[in-house]
This record gives structure tokens, C-alpha cells and sequence, in this order.
């Protein structure tokens, strides 16, 4: 059990973007003010779900999940716009940029939220938790014109439970000394860690509330939810203490990947491999940014019908465009015969390593591999893709994925 001075005595805030993907798209449209607003997937390429909506369109009834035609049923005048993840991306890191004027201890949960670890830092500005989460919340307002709401705690967990506590453009703290009696009443899946499932598993036998959860017995939780379970009630009960990460020191992702669902079905050889090239361009950077090579990738094609087939395989590590792309090809050959059309597109790449190791050959058909130029222009300039004169398939609204 961790020391309870060292855990009562921090100073942890979580920031979260309030309505992250609707609120940067009214912000690069000031003509979406005062308007209801979504970001949407397109009917015609039958993605067509609210991935995000605006607090207006929030109040209206609009969720996330929903289809575009039940939003519209319940909000009319409602704005549907595709998603830009390059421009989500950029100001995901900007906003990162404004965190690291406060402390090095900078960990991201998505692109949108943020824990910043400013214990000490209290002392050096002459501001409390609260004071610093309140600068934050002006400074992102003033430079972005968006809105976060901060947490303010003396744990991850309960700063990520404050900052949802009060929506939109709130600062809430929850302290050691109160932080049962503010929190220990709230429904179980109001903490990161409950999803739908095991909400609905412990709703079943009457555990609703976070005080029926730490008042559980731990083989109980074992039994459901593994170790994973018994640490959620360790932090819940502050017997542990998760420290922040280190944001020039973090790990590098599991997994890079990306995805897209086609605007047509598509048949031909030729045609697949100009998608599987448009989402190796993305793969490709964010490996290169990363510092990583990929030691596997994987290739998942969904048929019309929604038929998935699926295939994994080991690689020499590579961060290439042109030799993911060989791979990824190689893997669709073998899994797809060309007769059924294709509907959706996954590739994912795991297992990485920071060196490569690679034989060079003379005869190396990648080795005019332009992969890290083509990612330095794109930082430079905005992006650039090879391949965009052959895009008539693609959904650019492609999902990246960690």
C-alpha cells in the first residue's frame, strides 16, 4: 500500500475537451455558432452515424451512436459535417503544447483529454489546483475558442471523475478528505474502467452505486474482473497511487493502424492497392513520428454482406510506405479472391522495435522509399498525398487507430 501522505499531498488535473470533434469545426467555421452541429459519417458511404455532436445539439436530443436520420427526426436543422482527423490531430497537439508550460508530467487519453501532474507547481506559480485547472480553462478559451472542463484531484482517477462531474467549461475538485462522500454515491459507470457491459453485469445483481463496488469482496471482483478489478477498487478506496507519464518519456502505442470504408464496392486488384497505399501514407508517419518499426501487420477485408476475413503476419521491421503496402497486398492475395466486393479496408501494424536491423540490397525494390521526406513535407506544408489523383474510392473520413 502506497505511502497515504504521498497520495492525499498531490496535485492532479484532468482536462478534457468539451465536444472535441464538433466544438474544432464551429471553431474553423464561425458561421456554425449558435447552430446545431455534428460530425457525421456519410450516408453515401454508409457511414452514416453521429460520431460527435455540439452542446446544442446535445440539449436538442442528438447522441453519439445515433443514426444521422434519428438525429435529424429530433433536430431538423441539425448540421452534418465529415470528420477531419488531421485537423483534430494538430490541435490535439497544440493544446498538449499548453499543457507542457505547466509540467513535464503530461499523459493524453485520446486526443482530447489530458491528466497533468502540477504537484509542487502550486508553490513555483503561487496558485492552487484549482486556480492553475481555471488558467487553463481561460487560456484554452482565449487561444482556441474551445472549452474544457478540469478535474482537479489527488488521483487520476478521481481528477478524470471531476472533470465529467460538470460539463461544459467547469473546474471541479475532489479532494482526499471528501472525495467519498462526493463521489461514493454516483452511479458505477460514472469511472473510466465500467463500460456498458460490466455496468449492465453489476446492475444485475443490485451493485449501481461506486460505494457498492468497493464494498465488494475481492474474490468476488477477481472472479469478474481479474486483477484489473482489484486494482479499480484500490484506486477507488486511494490505497494506490498511478503516477502521471512522463510526456517526453511515453511509451510508444501498441498498435498503429487505420482504416476505411470504400465510397464504391471495390473488385479489382489495382483499385485495393490504392487504398491499402492511402492508409499506409498515414501508417507510415505516424510510425516515423513515433520512432518505431513495425514487426507485424494485419489485414482485415469486410464483403458487402459484412463478412469479415482476416490474416496476420510477421515482418522485417519497416516503417515504409511501399514496403507496407507490399505487405499488405501479399496478405490480400492470399485471403481474397477478387470475386466479392470489397466493402471496408483495416490494416494494423504491432509488435514494434525501435531499430529496423534491415539488410540493404541493391536489388531492395524500396529503396527509393520516400516515406520520411513525404512525413517531413506533410508536417511542413499540410498533407500531400501521393496517391491523391486515385482516391475515387476512398472515404477520407478513414478512422486512425492506436
Amino acid at each position: 500500500m502506497e505511502d497515504f501522505n504521498q497520495i492525499k499531498n498531490k496535485v492532479i488535473l484532468h482536462s478534457d475537451v468539451n465536444n472535441f470533434f464538433a466544438s474544432v469545426e464551429c471553431m474553423n467555421n464561425p458561421d456554425l455558432k449558435n447552430k446545431p452541429v455534428a460530425v457525421t459519417g456519410n450516408p453515401l458511404k454508409r457511414t452514416g452515424i453521429i460520431l460527435a455532436k455540439n452542446e446544442i445539439a446535445k440539449k436538442l436530443g442528438v447522441s453519439t451512436g445515433q443514426t444521422i436520420g434519428e438525429a435529424k427526426a429530433l433536430c431538423p436543422d441539425l448540421i452534418c459535417l465529415p470528420p477531419h482527423y488531421d485537423l483534430y490531430e494538430e490541435i490535439s497537439t497544440q493544446l498538449i503544447s499548453l499543457y507542457l508550460q505547466y509540467t513535464n508530467l503530461v499523459e493524453p487519453l485520446g486526443l482530447d483529454e489530458c491528466w497533468l501532474d502540477v504537484t509542487g507547481c502550486e508553490k513555483y506559480l503561487k496558485k492552487t489546483g484549482v486556480q492553475i485547472a481555471d488558467e487553463i480553462r481561460q487560456k484554452v478559451k482565449k487561444q482556441f475558442n474551445l472549452t474544457v472542463s478540469v478535474g482537479v484531484s489527488f488521483s487520476k482517477i478521481f481528477a478524470k471523475l471531476g472533470s465529467d462531474l460538470k460539463k461544459p467549461d467547469f473546474t471541479t475538485e475532489i479532494n482526499y478528505e471528501s472525495f467519498k462522500a462526493l463521489t461514493y454515491d454516483l452511479p458505477l459507470n460514472s469511472i473510466v474502467g465500467i463500460g456498458k457491459r460490466l455496468n449492465k453485469k453489476f446492475q444485475s445483481i443490485g451493485i449501481k452505486k461506486i460505494l457498492d463496488f468497493v464494498n465488494l469482496d475481492d474474490t468476488f471482483i477477481q472472479h469478474v474482473m481479474g486483477i484489473v478489478g482489484i486494482n479499480l477498487k484500490k484506486d477507488l478506496l486511494a490505497q494506490r497511487f498511478v503516477p502521471v507519464l512522463d510526456y517526453y518519456k511515453l511509451p510508444p502505442p501498441k498498435s498503429i493502424g487505420n482504416g476505411t470504408t470504400a465510397i464504391y464496392d471495390i473488385m479489382k486488384r489495382e483499385d485495393l492497392k490504392k487504398i491499402l497505399y492511402f492508409l499506409c501514407q498515414k501508417i507510415s508517419a505516424r510510425l516515423i513520428n513515433h520512432k518505431v518499426y513495425a514487426n507485424n501487420i494485419s489485414l482485415t477485408i469486410k464483403n458487402k454482406n459484412l463478412k469479415t476475413f482476416h490474416k496476420s503476419i510477421k515482418i522485417n521491421p519497416t516503417n515504409e510506405i511501399n514496403a507496407l503496402v507490399s505487405f499488405a497486398i501479399d496478405i490480400a492475395d492470399k485471403i481474397w479472391d477478387y470475386r466479392q466486393p470489397i466493402r471496408a479496408i483495416r490494416i494494423k501494424t504491432s509488435s514494434f522495435t525501435s531499430s529496423n536491423f534491415k539488410q540493404l540490397s541493391i536489388f531492395d525494390e524500396n529503396k527509393n522509399d520516400y516515406s520520411e521526406i513525404l512525413n517531413l513535407i506533410n508536417k511542413k506544408y499540410g498533407n500531400i498525398e501521393i496517391a491523391s489523383n486515385n482516391q475515387k474510392f476512398i472515404n477520407k473520413s478513414s478512422h486512425p487507430q492506436e
